[in-house]
Order: structure tokens, then sequence, then C-alpha cells
């Protein structure tokens, strides 16, 4: 079987993702965030025998260097590094240029030089922002309504450039909303989850009008294998989409229903977005993935949630209900 390098492999869908290659028997390089701790990330909570099968590349995305390092000898890079926190993107534009634009830029260029067979490019919906039209499909404009989505924007259009000017067989990947276990508190699934866990009775939230399709995290994952597997997505950029929505406001009041039905929703200002950088809309298509692959979502939204639920109750010490994760 080929082998992959996965650049945010330490991350929420990154090690998923890590794990459903294992499931299919490719091999697996992951390219993690050096730190001195010498922490893997989520990769660290998976059980022995599955990181016993993990090639582990301690690295920087926004290092040249390390990156090509990384490459060599794959076959196939899904790059998932990323910088995606769009609060923190209004304080801290630069280092989302260096993370997402240079980074992607550091990937291509390796994998020119390699002749690397595949990359998959990660970007995102908030590329499109609040859509014009729904479902969303992928000739749909893009808006930069945050610095976090001018970044993938810019991301993205690197790698249209290098498919275009090289050839490099490059596709891009692009998820709505993720959630599911070992998503972080910075996500609104996990911060009503942990609050309400906590046995808070005034949930703090942003916007409740705003909606989402929200796709479950393996769900997601396979998305990418089934776009890796398809030499049709070559030169592509495609939806990872469940073509639903729901506003936060009703994705609140079920969890509160669900968990704890004492408890309200306050808005707490600090978590608004600007008036102009708010995404109002989210609702994808899917027909394109559909067309090119063999992915279909195996997940619904419920069971999504149950075993979001089930994972943050008993993982509550990792997360902080008394701040505002940004």
């Amino acid at each position: 079987m080929k082998k992959i390098l996965v650049t945010g492999s330490d991350g929420f869908i990154g090690s998923h993702l890590v794990e459903s290659l294992l499931e299919e028997g490719y091999e697996v390089k992951a390219f993690v965030l050096y730190n001195s701790f010498n922490t893997w990330g989520w990769l660290d909570t998976l059980p022995k025998e599955k990181r016993d099968q993990i090639e582990i590349f301690q690295g920087d995305i926004r290092d040249p260097h390390g990156v090509k390092e990384a490459m060599k000898g794959v076959d196939a890079v899904f790059h998932l590094a990323a910088l995606i926190a769009i609060p923190f993107s209004y304080y801290s534009p630069d280092t989302y240029v260096d993370t997402n634009i240079k980074g992607t830029l550091n990937v291509l260029q390796a994998a020119r030089d390699l002749g690397t067979e595949r990359v998959l490019i990660t970007s995102t919906s908030e590329v499109y922002g609040t859509a014009q039209y729904v479902p969303i499909d992928e000739l749909h404009p893009f808006q930069g309504q945050s610095p976090y989505s001018a970044t993938k924007i810019g991301a993205d259009r690197l790698a249209e450039s290098f498919y275009r000017s090289f050839g490099l067989p490059v596709s891009i990947v692009r998820p709505f909303n993720t959630f599911g276990p070992r998503q972080s508190a910075r996500a609104v699934i996990p911060t009503i989850i942990t609050q309400l866990l906590a046995g808070k009775l005034e949930i703090k939230l942003g916007s409740l009008t705003p909606t989402r399709d929200f796709n479950y995290v393996k769900d997601t994952a396979r998305g990418f294998i089934e776009i890796y597997k398809s030499d049709q997505t070559i030169g592509q950029e495609i939806n990872i989409a469940t073509q639903k929505e729901i506003s936060i406001g009703q994705l609140a009041e079920e969890l509160i229903r669900q968990i704890n039905p004492g408890a309200r929703i306050i808005c707490d200002e600090i978590r608004l977005r600007p008036e102009n950088s708010e995404v109002n809309r989210l609702l994808g298509s899917n027909q394109k993935i559909r067309q090119l692959t063999a992915w279909e979502p195996r997940y619904t939204f419920e069971q999504g949630l149950e075993e979001t639920i089930e994972f943050l109750r008993n993982n509550m010490k990792n997360y902080k209900v008394d701040i505002y994760n940004m």
C-alpha cells in the first residue's frame, strides 16, 4: 500500500485521519509540531498498537527544509497543518499568513521538487463566507470575512496555481464544519457540551442565528481518503458537506434538552465576531464529491452528537470551561 504523510496529524481531524488510513492498510508518516514536551497531540491518546504503526516526524510546517525532509519517500501528502481559530486571527494575522499560506507553499514546492504522486490541500467552508446561494457548490464566490479565511483562500489559490503552472497532482479538499471527539473547545459544539457537562446553568455563546453544515469527523476523514482514491479529483476543489443545516441556537437548545434542561443561553459579547466578519449561513452541496468518489455520509448528526457527548463526558479534564477558548 501507499505511504502517506499527514501534516497536522496531531490535531483533531488529522488524528482521526491517521486512524482511518491505518484501518485501510496505508503506511502513515505523521508530521507533528515540534515542542519541548515531546508531545504528539491527540496521537498520544491512541492505543499503543496503533502508535507503533505510525512513523513520527517532528517539525514545523513553516520551515521549508523540515517539510521537504518529511516528504521524502512518501507517495502522497495530506496537508492539514494550519491555524484555524477565527477569533485569534483577528489578533495575530501574521501567524496565519506564515502558517496557512507559507506552510502550504512549502508543501507544494517540496512536492514539485520530489515528484510526489498526490497532494491533498485542506481548505475550509469559511472561504465562501456568508452564502450568496444554497446549497453552496464549488463555483460559489470566495469572500475573506476573517484573516483566517483570507489565508485559506490564498493557500487554495496557490495550490491551484501549482496544478495549472506545473501539473502538480493537487486536490483541494473543502470540509464544512467538522465536529466529533477530540475537537477543541474553540469550536461551538464542544463549547456548548462542556459547559453543560460542567453543570453551568448559563451557557455562554456568541451569535445564535448563523447556520452551519456539520460533518461528523469520521465522515470527514473518509472523505479525504475517497478523494485520494479517485484520479478524477486531481485539479479539483471538492466540498465535504452533508447538505443539511442547523442554526447555532437550535443546536444549543437540542444539547440543553439532552444534557441539562435547566440551563439557558446567554449572549457573551466577547464571543461575537465583528458584524461584517460573521458568516451567517453555510449549507454545502455534496453533489461533486458524490459524482467523483464513492463517499457518502455514514453517520447521522444525532449519532455524531451522541459519540461526541460521550467522549467529552470522559475527557472533561482536558477542557477549560471557565474561560473563553479562542
